[in-house]
């Protein structure tokens, strides 16, 4: 297929053709008719599969020119380093068509962004928190959006702009063509799109960015956290072939956990990236890792996603990924180059269903293996996977027949009757004082009787 089987307008076709580019990747090709029509898109792609094409070729052969001053397109990215990149891009695609595009984002005079919007323009690339910010300002005014793409939607919320993308959402018209790209899908993605996006359209390639072929795959079925812990480390012991270890967990937390326990017993030949993680911290980490200091790296689905690191001789999911797209972007990050590699992934009971929709995607079983005999089966769990205790009938709500040891009798002062509207006339009875202020002779009746 070659983008002349896309039907596009001469201006797209003339830019393709100064870039070089004769035919669409997948993602592309999959992604033009589908965003073509208007419906809402859901892109599973790794990055560098040209995901930012794929959106922008048929947003730009479906955009009138406009004199309008506010932005019909927005497009957010989770990082000022994305929003230069997708500009730079688009500006590429619109040599030939008279398109204003502004990328905007923090750390930068927001006066300047106020000034430059206020020229007027048609596509708007910005971070979540500084569109925001302009948005309350007034001065950004977004009733006339119809399309919204949010790209690497799985970095922005693990760098936490959930609230400032639900915020966003809420002051976006309600008749909008809804777009998300991301590279992994998670829980937090998913709840995303179910509460936001109507009926979306979802494209996946995941399994074309990995040579299934190159990777010698198998898996252990494990009860529990410490048992997978205990295998970890027998296997970890073979440093000749266990030579450069990427190890993946579901989240942060099990991540802290996990290089907690191997720090004990790896120390310098260990290190660990995630977004709770300085800049710093995790660039450092990555460097020693690729320069071979350290042996073992423990990541997280999203730090470890865009990772290009060369001889990775095995990828261990010690965590099998809920979205089997995931486990396609772990494990192609060994056997690359043609060279073979080695991916492993622990199961548990829980995890099953998760490790059959793997092999269902790729169409092929992973190889069983045996725990070795040395391998301790713990019965320790932690927090995670312990029984929840759901209390039917909770005894601290249950009303209590007898006063406890904990209950006192009134004092005195405190068992005072309250004698209502009949107060008042004890007290005049008591002191003989008039009713009302006009019965000034009540008390002399009274004393005559």
């Amino acid at each position: 297929m070659t983008f002349l089987d896309l039907n596009l307008n001469t201006p797209l076709y003339n830019a393709l053709n100064d870039l070089g580019f004769s035919s669409p990747t997948p993602i592309q090709e999959k992604a033009f008719n589908i965003i073509s029509s208007g419906k809402d898109v859901v892109g599973i792609a790794q990055t560098g599969t040209g995901k930012t094409f794929a959106y922008m070729l048929p947003i730009l052969k479906n955009l009138q020119f406009s004199k309008q001053e506010n932005p019909r397109i927005l497009i957010l990215v989770p990082t000022r380093e994305l929003v230069v990149q997708v500009v730079s891009e688009i500006e590429k695609l619109s040599t030939y068509i008279n398109t204003r595009v502004l990328g905007v984002y923090g750390g930068t005079n927001i006066n300047t962004q106020k000034q430059d919007i206020a020229k007027g323009l048609d596509i708007l690339v910005a971070t979540p928190g500084r569109l925001y910010d302009l948005a309350l300002s007034r001065v950004l005014q977004l009733k006339s959006i119809q399309k919204l793409v949010i790209d690497e939607v799985d970095i922005m919320l693990d760098l936490g702009f959930r609230h400032q993308l639900i915020n966003i959402f809420d002051i976006l018209p309600e008749r909008r063509q809804n777009i998300m790209f991301s590279a992994t899908m998670t829980e937090e993605v998913e709840h995303l799109i179910t509460d936001f996006f109507v009926s979306p359209k979802k494209i996946s390639i995941a399994v074309s960015g990995t040579p299934l072929e190159n990777i010698s795959q198998s898996k252990y079925n494990l009860p529990n956290f410490y048992s997978k812990l205990n295998l970890l480390k027998y296997l970890l012991e073979d440093k000749k072939v266990y030579n450069k270890v990427l190890i993946f967990v579901a989240y942060k937390k099990m991540a802290d956990r996990l290089f907690e326990n191997l720090d004990e017993f790896y120390k310098e030949e260990l290190c660990i990236i995630h977004s709770n993680k300085t800049q710093n911290y995790r660039l450092r980490s990555i460097e020693q890792f690729k320069a071979g200091e350290n042996r073992i790296l423990v990541a997280t689905d999203v730090m470890a996603r865009g990772l290009d690191i060369d001889n990775i001789s095995h990828v261990i999911n010690f965590d099998t990924p809920l979205f089997p797209e995931n486990y396609m972007h772990r494990i192609g990050r060994t056997g690359r180059a043609k060279r073979k590699g080695q991916a492993i992934v622990f199961y548990t009971e829980k995890e099953h269903e998760a490790l059959e929709r793997i092999e269902s995607l790729m169409q092929m079983e992973i190889s069983q293996k045996n725990i070795p005999e040395p391998v301790e089966i713990s019965k320790e769990l932690i927090e995670e996977e312990r029984p929840q205790v759901k209390e039917r009938n909770n005894p601290s709500k249950r009303k209590k027949d007898k006063a406890g040891a904990a209950f006192h009798e009134k004092s005195e002062k405190n068992k005072k009757e309250n004698l209502g509207g009949s107060y008042k006339f004890k007290i005049a009875a008591k002191y003989k004082k008039p009713k009302t202020k006009g019965d000034k002779n009540y008390n002399k009746r009274n004393k005559r009787k």
